[in-house]
């Protein structure tokens, strides 16, 4: 895109917009700057209160491709490329799930993760190349992930995902962007605009780090990933996880520490498996079959009991 077609485009975008809030910002004192950005902050899960009907359409996407061996693939550049990165690295410990099943790739690749190279953005055919890298499949979900809603690297992902058939869903805060018309769910959290302009590692990050939060969490809860609002798949692999598996498996049966941690080191630190084992007084080997035939649900394995 020639510079001038995209000062033209960036012009009418919402998030690039003035703020006429903070016009002042600049004669503020630190107290009062604060006070100005959180306030802007306060309108950002309002706007994402709006697009929840969407974000669930994304849920039962993710979910489904979950069950049938499907992976979850965000992608961006800049913000939006780490914020993807961060909730991928957070599945496997939270959740127990393996490495891969979420991936998050950012224009630029590893050393964009620390350093900015922006100008990675600007090239479509990257983002198809990187999803061929890991070798992306009709099976999976793309989560496309940009702000304006326009960022060419994501746009040629979303497009090759398209040509493949795969499930694609665009999360941006501009609506009518580019990324609406290549994705089959479309997630557009209006923030307006930022504090400081165009400066969308704020307000637009904020929304995109909620809503992908929430993708993630609700699709596996969807797939028993918790017992009431307890993470029962949770890694014990640190003191402090081991510590939380401990509490969580407490919490969950109100049974003594001691307990606790014997029934946890009976079952390899498997927290699901101990809270059935002292729920439902089976032994490690029955208990785990029980799961297994109740697809890791520990709710409908406890519904029998000894």
């Amino acid at each position: 895109m020639k510079n001038d077609d995209l000062l033209a485009t960036l012009s009418h975008l919402v998030s690039e917009e003035r703020n006429a809030d903070t016009m002042d910002i600049d004669l503020l004192s630190s107290l009062e700057i604060l006070q100005k950005i959180n306030h802007q902050d306060q309108l950002v899960p309002l706007a994402v209160e709006k697009v929840l009907p969407e974000i669930a359409l994304a849920v039962d996407a993710i979910a489904s491709a979950f069950k049938t061996g499907g992976r979850l693939i965000y992608i961006g550049a800049g913000t939006s490329g780490r914020l993807g990165i961060l909730d991928a690295s957070e599945c496997p410990p939270t959740f127990g799930v393996p490495e891969g099943m979420v991936i998050g790739l950012i224009a630029g690749g590893h050393d964009a993760i620390f350093k900015a190279k922006e100008g990675a953005e600007d090239s479509p055919e990257l983002g198809e190349l990187d999803l061929k890298g890991i070798n992306f499949k009709k099976e999976d979900v793309l989560v496309g992930i940009a702000a304006s809603g326009r960022t060419p690297y994501v746009i040629g992902a979303l497009t090759y995902a398209r040509t493949i058939a795969a499930t694609t869903v665009s999360l941006s805060c501009n609506p009518n962007s580019p990324m609406e018309g290549l994705a089959d769910i479309s997630i557009c959290p209006i923030v307006g605009p930022e504090a400081l302009t165009g400066s969308t590692r704020l307000k637009s990050g904020t929304a995109q780090k909620l809503v992908l939060n929430m993708l993630t969490t609700a699709s596996m809860i969807r797939l028993g990933k918790s017992y009431q609002n307890l993470m029962v798949d949770v890694k014990a692999t640190n003191k402090k996880l081991i510590a939380r598996a401990k509490r969580i498996v407490m919490q969950a049966t109100d049974c003594s520490e001691t307990e606790a941690i014997n029934t946890l080191q009976q079952t390899q630190y498997d927290v699901k498996l101990a809270i059935l084992v002292i729920l439902t007084g089976l032994d490690a080997d029955t208990a785990k079959q029980r799961l297994k035939d109740k697809h890791g649900f520990l709710r409908m394995a406890t519904e029998t009991r000894k």
